[in-house]
């Protein structure tokens, strides 16, 4: 799977998040944080040294982040977390400037959209990603309605922590471009039922929608037996189980046409 992963890059501009749904109980940022003594609180975001990684040049003049690859945006906070709001205008400039690059966020945050973006965002920046992130059926109900009419160009359902089954029928249609799956990590994690999991994606199956199952979390249950999954096999796993649907060799929608070259 490495050849996969040369495709992507991490891009964190802040880090640290408040919590603010069921689904944040156990953060991971939280608990990296107290892992590796962090002396700021999770809950208090700051700048990092990579806010300006996207338009960074190395020493040879080349980008440091090249061209063609997918960037996690925010994945140590929430890209539409409020005490950011005075960062947000210089990243959208970055993301926008950087085209050949695509950048893609999950946010709890959705309901916060329309005040975050920019003057000139329109119907949505052709190389932006969104997704929409629920836990259960209660968020489910409340984010994706809102999700749904935003101008967005391209949408993803993330169900991450997946700590109940939901039924997710009623949002899919053409403008999801993928939904993906996943369970909750660390030692706390409550249970994920591969149910649920093969659930969803019959869901997604029944509307044509890509469906990826991520990671199976610390905890899975399947044929009613728990089974404890370390940390750094949950993605490689979630991998094996070949569940996916409509995803291409780089676990992205076969949908979306990236700019890659296959010999990479």
């Amino acid at each position: 799977m490495s050849c996969k992963w040369e495709k992507y890059a991490d891009w964190n501009p802040w880090h640290g998040c408040t919590k603010i749904s069921t689904g944040c109980k156990y953060c991971y940022v939280y608990r990296q944080d107290e892992m590796y003594g962090s002396r700021v609180s999770s809950n208090i975001a700051r700048k990092t040294a990579a806010f300006n990684l996207p338009v960074r040049r190395g020493r040879d003049h080349n980008w440091k982040i090249e061209s063609g690859k997918v960037v996690f945006t925010c994945f140590t906070s929430d890209f539409l977390l409020k005490d950011a709001d005075e960062w947000r205008v210089d990243c959208w400039r970055m993301m926008k400037y950087r085209r050949d690059l695509w950048f893609y966020f999950f946010t709890k945050r959705i309901d916060r959209f329309l005040e975050c973006i920019p003057e000139d965002w329109g119907d949505g920046y052709d190389n932006v990603l969104i997704g929409c992130t629920v836990e259960n059926q209660e968020m489910a109900d409340y984010r994706l309605p809102i999700f749904k009419t935003l101008p967005i160009k391209h949408k993803s359902i993330i169900v991450s922590p997946l700590i109940e089954t939901v039924d997710l029928s009623e949002y899919l249609d053409e403008t999801i471009e993928e939904v993906s799956v996943g369970g909750e990590s660390g030692v706390e994690a409550r249970p994920c039922d591969f149910d649920w999991i093969l659930n969803i994606r019959e869901q997604c199956i029944q509307h044509n929608i890509p469906f990826r199952f991520h990671q199976t979390g610390a905890k899975l249950i399947k044929n009613g037996r728990l089974y404890r999954i370390p940390r750094p096999f949950q993605l490689s796993q979630a991998h094996k189980a070949n569940i996916d649907y409509k995803i291409d060799k780089y676990m992205v929608p076969e949908s979306i046409k990236f700019e890659w070259e296959d010999d990479v």
